[in-house]
C-alpha cells in the first residue's frame, strides 16, 4: 500500500510538471497565445462537456449515438471475432453501450479497455456498463496512445480489436496532425483490427457556432474552467470573470475555434509554471479547434495511414456526422 500510495504522488507530481510546462509553453508563444485542449477535461470539464452533449444546439452527440444505437449489429458484425473493444477518451460510455450489447449478443464475453484521462469518467463509464452480461471492464486511466500501448500489452492471443473514436475528437486536431496521430495509432494495431473513428461533418456556419456556445452559456462554462483548472492546480490567479468564451469559424481551415477573450488589461501568475504574463485587452487564448470533414474524407485519411480497408460508412441524416469503419492493413 505504501509503495502503490508512492507511485501515486510520483504520477500526479509528473503529470502537474508536464501541465505547469504545457501552460507556460503555450502563453508564452508569440502571437496566438494558447492551451492544450486536452487540459479541459480534468472531472470537472469532463462532467460539463457531459452536459453540453444533451443540450438542443448541440447535435453532435446525439447523431453519433443515433448511429451507434440503429447500427451496431451491422458495425460489430463487420470484424470476424472474438473480439476486444477499447475506446479513446470513452467519457461516461453512454453512446458505446449499444456496441456492447451487441458483442454480448454475439460472443460470450467481451473485454472492454476504456481510455480517458479522467478517473472520474471512468468511474462514470464503468457504473453506466455494469449491466451488460459477460463484460469485463479494464479502464485505463491514461493519454490515448500510452493506454493504447497497455491494451496492446493486454490483448488476449486470437482476439482482433475493434478502438473506437468516437465523438469527432479527431477534429480536435489539425489535418496534418490528425494524420500524424491515426499513423501512430495503426502501429499499435494488427492487420485485421477495426478503428471506428467518428467525423462531424460539414454544415451551415451558423448551426456551427450555435453548437459551441450555447444559449445557457454550459459550453462557456467549460472553456472557462480550464482557467480555474490552472488556478486550482498550478496556483494561478486568473480572474475567470475577466475572460469570456468566444467562437470563431475558420473557412479555410473549416473549422471551428474556441478561445477566452480577455475584457481588460490582465497580469496573471502562475506559480507552478515560474510565469508571469499580460494579456491586452481583447487578447485571447485559443483552447480547442473543431475540425469538420467531408463525408468521404475519412476513408481517404484511412488509406494514407495505413487503414486499407472501408469497413462500412453510417451518416446520420438529422445532423451531419458520420462514422467510418476502417481497417487495419
Amino acid at each position: 500500500m505504501i509503495r502503490q500510495a508512492e507511485d501515486l504522488a510520483r504520477g500526479e507530481a509528473q503529470g502537474t510538471a508536464e501541465f505547469a510546462a504545457d501552460v507556460r509553453a503555450g502563453l508564452t508563444r508569440s502571437g496566438q497565445k494558447t492551451l492544450p485542449s486536452r487540459y479541459l477535461y480534468d472531472d470537472v470539464g469532463s462532467a460539463l462537456f457531459e452536459a453540453i452533449s444533451q443540450l438542443p444546439e448541440y447535435g453532435l452527440t446525439a447523431a453519433d449515438e443515433r448511429i451507434l444505437r440503429m447500427r451496431a449489429d451491422e458495425i460489430v458484425g463487420r470484424i470476424p471475432g472474438p473480439l476486444i473493444v477499447s475506446e479513446l477518451g470513452s467519457g461516461s460510455g453512454r453512446k458505446t453501450r449499444w456496441l456492447l450489447e451487441a458483442l454480448a449478443r454475439r460472443q460470450p464475453l467481451t473485454c472492454y479497455f476504456p481510455i480517458d484521462i479522467s478517473a472520474a469518467a471512468l468511474r462514470h463509464c464503468e457504473r453506466e456498463l455494469d449491466r451488460i452480461p459477460s463484460l469485463r471492464f479494464e479502464g485505463i486511466e491514461s493519454d490515448y496512445l500510452g493506454g493504447l500501448g497497455d491494451v496492446a500489452r493486454r490483448r488476449p492471443a486470437g482476439h482482433r480489436l475493434l478502438l473506437l473514436f468516437l465523438g469527432s475528437t479527431i477534429g480536435n486536431f489539425d489535418r496534418p496532425a490528425a494524420e500524424s496521430f491515426l499513423r501512430q495509432v495503426r502501429r499499435s494495431l494488427l492487420p485485421g483490427d477495426g478503428l471506428l473513428l467518428g467525423t462531424d461533418l460539414e454544415k451551415p456556419v451558423p448551426r456551427l457556432l450555435a453548437a459551441y456556445d450555447d444559449a445557457a452559456g454550459v459550453t462557456a462554462a467549460f472553456n472557462l474552467n480550464l482557467l480555474g483548472r490552472i488556478n486550482r492546480e498550478l496556483g494561478a490567479d486568473f480572474d475567470l470573470d475577466a475572460f469570456a468564451h468566444a467562437v470563431r469559424y475558420d473557412a479555410s481551415e473549416r473549422r471551428v475555434e474556441m478561445h477566452l477573450r480577455a475584457a481588460s488589461p490582465q497580469e496573471v501568475q502562475v506559480p507552478a509554471a515560474g510565469l508571469r504574463v499580460r494579456f491586452a485587452p481583447g487578447e485571447t487564448i485559443w483552447t480547442e479547434s473543431s475540425h469538420k470533414y467531408a463525408a468521404g474524407e475519412a476513408r481517404e485519411i484511412g488509406r494514407r495511414t495505413g487503414f486499407g480497408v472501408e469497413g462500412g460508412r453510417w451518416i446520420d441524416q438529422q445532423w451531419a456526422f458520420a462514422e467510418t469503419l476502417l481497417i487495419a492493413a
